[in-house]
């Protein structure tokens, strides 16, 4: 079915997700439907309601150069510009990396320990998002606890900028800080202290890069990606930085590969004393965040 020739949205839908599916994309359904929505702003039950309606004509060639992005391999986040995180909306591009669904689980988990375990602490709770890329950790952070002070940074200043976008729209306080890991906090007269540090940073193993979905490979920014010989770098960083802080946070939490946890718990207990230190597992049973709790 050539788009060039559908009469109706439904049509328009069928021959979208053929198209995909014949150029090798995963989910080619879904994937058009997603465009579809889009290039319509129309919601899933809107558009599924529509499906017999006639497909506007001064649609056509939007619809064609959508489907033809994603056939090339274009994560579809990028093509719409935006990914919903934690019940919230975010705006994305190619200079972030795509908020996934195991991270909300990282913030579902500081959010509990921290009630759990550091609400009776004297003042507001002191939080800060190493590599913050779109925001999602930090905004969140700031939107479910308005009482917190979250602090982000980030080594690039252009997701600095639509990670501060996205605080900006949806009414998050933030404070955006750009450098490297913690090092923007430990110069001299610089120096902060953190109640809670939370941290996604670039875990996949350098050598495992070419085997990423092409997806990942060849859009997402390969700074967000990228962790060094066996993907653990950023953490030796951070770990090694904690104690320069000018107290050591009452949480850290990591998100971390496949088959890192241990070794990024062994990095916490060689860097601090805690009281306990928490596996999280993803949806595919993956150990995928750790805690270290004092």
């Amino acid at each position: 079915m050539n788009v060039e020739k559908v009469e109706s949205i439904g049509e328009a839908w069928r021959a979208g997700a053929l198209r995909l599916r014949e150029a090798g994309v995963d989910e080619a359904d879904a994937n058009a439907e997603l465009l579809l929505a889009h290039l319509l702003d129309r919601d899933k039950a809107r558009l599924l309601r529509d499906m017999r309606e006639p497909f506007p004509a001064d649609r056509r060639e939007a619809w064609d150069r959508l489907l033809a992005r994603k056939a090339a391999g274009e994560p579809v986040q990028y093509i719409t510009g935006s990914q919903h995180f934690y019940g919230r909306r975010f705006d994305v591009s190619a200079a972030v990396l795509i908020p996934r669904p195991e991270t909300e689980l990282l913030a579902e988990a500081v959010l509990a320990v921290a009630d759990e375990r550091l609400g009776g602490r004297t003042g507001p709770l002191r939080a800060l998002d190493v590599g913050t890329g779109s925001g999602a950790l930090a905004v969140t952070l700031a939107a479910e606890r308005p009482s917190w002070q979250v602090t982000a940074s980030d080594l690039s200043p252009e997701a600095l900028a639509v990670a501060r976008a996205n605080a900006a729209r949806l009414g998050a306080e933030v404070a955006f800080v750009q450098g490297d890991l913690l090092e923007p906090f430990l110069a001299p007269g610089q120096e902060r202290a953190f109640d809670v540090l939370v941290s996604n940073p670039p875990y996949i193993p350098s050598a495992d890069m070419p085997g990423l979905q092409r997806e990942v490979r060849e859009h997402e920014p390969h700074l967000a990606l990228d962790g060094g010989p066996d993907g653990l770098a950023p953490y030796r960083r951070m770990a090694a930085q904690l104690g320069r802080l000018p107290s050591m946070p009452g949480l850290v939490a990591w998100e971390v590969g496949i088959h890192q946890a241990e070794d990024a718990a062994q990095l916490l207990r060689d860097a601090g004393d805690w009281s306990e230190i928490r596996f999280v597992r993803d949806y595919a049973g993956i150990d995928r965040h750790v805690l270290a709790i004092r």
